[in-house]
């Protein structure tokens, strides 16, 4: 049998390698330390808030001691059967074990995480102390829902942190490996993770793919187009016709500012905008800018005026025809509304569709990402944009990896730094990794009047290029499509948004998440979506009277879009119009990175 043990490093090479370490571990440690001078007021608000919530948690549970001696009284009982079974187990009976990790837990896949004695009690403990902590925070009186909510979010940030399948000693899967390769998974690992800290001067930047694999326009973002207009904040793609004869009207999709655009058009096989153009229709798309600090004071209204409303004036002189259908994905679809109330109140006609993709419009319950916007967290994120002109792409990065910190941080700090591997090229997760930085002025109007004050919802509430918002005004037929496990934009909220509108409304609900669930050719046949023609108040009640069909929302969208594309009418090409193309698809803008 063949020997499938790695040969052992060689003395010398090991020697090297340990020296380079130890030189590059120095420098990051000397960047690190003069860069914290100069943040520390910063590490020591967000201490400060996170212990003021704890001490708050503390106080209330030292209010009932009862319940808090009845919860640790019936958590022991829990250990102490616990222990009795793995007793049992050791004896050679066969046992039910006491708790088992969720379905979707990948953590515990390996078999020595049941087949092995100890590991199976490590892995029970860590799950029965975890549902201990839970129910203490879930279960004190007396916190305001949104305490409850951030102490709830920290609290799983810490036991994610904690899980046995983070450390060398208690993974048995690593543990094998280490033995396996002789250690050289983790000299690996420590290479890799020298250099995310490198790559994110200094703070640990996880990769989680081959940032190599993928090159915009060489694997992502194929399908054929140019850049026909530009501002100093986006670019617009007009893409080629697929068919002799397409709609009438045309399709212009605005994504969200926070990532790039080609999430609509990563490779033939999952592309929206290729199928949609597939399917007879002019497709253009809105290429967001990747802001510096000499755009810091570019606002929400300019995204506006810069963005959708430039963009109608020139698909008009590209393809000869006033009216749109517009889509707006995420924070797109919020300025989509914005855009139409405004139009409304301009008496501009050009919208005469809008679609909405996992968008919200009323932030009353946004989800976990509110737990980052109150009052005191807000002022210092404004004081420290103000700073740099900008929040960068990669802090946002972070926040929005903690909201999914198992699938999203420790998955890959296990497979590259305690594995030794590099990560698995994957087309969402490089695009999930290519952010965007937001002007300081933009982002703080955005975060004020949406998540912390909620005033898009109120007629009036927000004033945008010194036009009043009101979404009633909004009459254009609309189509919303939710996600139903959307961790950032919850579907029960945007449910709320079809109720917003004054047009007919249509609201679709997909399976999966905030991007598979949206990113869902029809070829995998995946997920299923459910549809009811009716739109009450209460979304559980619209889910309850839904009808559930397999495979993707697109055809079912395609039919409704259909109907608004207008006649058909012989496909016009790119540089057959009034504009002078400026670039090829997908742009320079789209290659602008944030680091």
């Amino acid at each position: 049998m063949a020997d499938n043990t790695q040969a052992a490093i060689d003395p010398a090479e090991l020697s090297r390698l340990l020296a380079e370490i130890a030189d590059r571990s120095q420098q990051l440690v000397q960047d690190f330390l003069a860069r914290e001078e100069s943040a520390d007021h910063l590490a020591l608000a967000d201490a400060l808030r996170m212990s003021r919530l704890f001490q708050d948690l503390y106080a209330r549970l030292m209010a009932d001691p009862l319940q808090l001696a009845q919860s640790q009284m019936a958590f022991w009982q829990d250990y102490m059967l616990l222990m009795q079974r793995s007793s049992l187990r050791m004896m050679g009976f066969d046992v039910e074990p006491m708790i088992r990790p969720h379905e979707k837990d990948k953590r515990f896949k390996h078999e020595s995480w049941e087949s092995n004695l100890l590991f199976d009690f490590i892995k029970q403990s860590y799950l029965l102390t975890a549902d201990y902590i839970h129910h203490i925070v879930k279960n004190v009186d007396g916190l305001d829902d949104k305490t409850e909510r951030k102490i709830d979010f920290y609290t799983r940030q810490f036991i994610d942190a904690l899980s046995p399948s983070n450390y060398l000693a208690t993974n048995p899967e690593i543990l094998e490996k280490t033995i396996e390769s002789r250690g050289q998974n983790l000299l690996k690992g420590l290479n890799n993770l020298l250099e995310d800290l490198e790559r994110g001067g200094g703070t640990l930047d996880i990769r989680m793919t081959d940032p190599d694999a993928f090159e915009l326009g060489r694997d992502l973002a194929l399908t054929r187009g140019k850049v026909i207009y530009q501002t100093d904040l986006a670019q617009l793609i007009q893409y080629e016709p697929a068919t002799e004869k397409v709609y009438k009207r045309p399709v212009l999709f605005i994504p969200p500012w926070i990532n790039k655009y080609y999430i609509l058009d990563l490779q033939p096989k999952n592309s929206l905008v290729k199928w949609l153009v597939e399917q007879g229709h002019s497709v253009f798309i809105l290429s967001w800018r990747n802001p510096s600090a000499e755009l810091a004071n570019k606002g929400f209204d300019d995204y506006l005026l810069e963005g959708p409303i430039a963009a109608l004036g020139a698909i008009e002189q590209a393809a000869g025809v006033k009216e749109v259908n517009l889509v707006g994905y995420c924070l797109g679809g919020t300025l989509l509304a914005c855009t139409l109330a405004y139009m409304a109140a301009k008496g501009d006609r050009r919208a005469h569709s809008a679609t909405f993709l996992t968008t919200l419009l009323d932030f009353e319950n946004p989800g976990e990402l509110e737990i980052f916007v109150d009052e005191d967290q807000l002022r210092s994120l404004e004081e420290q944009m103000q700073r740099q002109g900008y929040l960068t792409g990669a802090q946002m990065a972070r926040t929005m990896s903690s909201l999914r910190a198992n699938d999203l941080i420790w998955s890959f700090f296990v497979n590259n730094y305690l594995r030794g591997e590099d990560p698995f090229p994957f087309d969402l997760l490089h695009w999930n990794q290519d952010a965007t930085n937001m002007p300081a002025r933009m982002h703080a109007f955005y975060l004020r009047n949406t998540y912390l004050e909620n005033r898009l919802r109120e007629p009036g509430g927000i004033t945008l290029a010194g036009e009043p918002i009101d979404l009633a005004k909004v009459k254009v037929p609309a189509f919303f499509l939710s996600t139903r496990e959307d961790h950032i934009a919850p579907w029960k909220a945007t449910y709320q948004g079809v109720r917003l509108l004054s047009g007919s409304t249509r609201f679709v609900l997909s399976g999966s998440g905030h991007i598979a669930g949206v990113i869902n050719p029809p070829a995998k046949e995946k997920y299923g979506y459910w549809t009811n023609a009716n739109t009450p108040k209460d979304p559980e009640e619209w889910m309850a009277a839904a009808e559930h069909h397999t495979g993707s929302w697109w055809p079912y969208w395609l039919g409704w879009l259909n109907q608004k594309g207008g006649a058909k009418v012989k496909a016009r090409r790119v540089d057959e119009g009034k504009i002078e193309p400026i670039e090829d698809a997908p742009g320079s803008y789209v290659r602008e990175r944030h680091d």
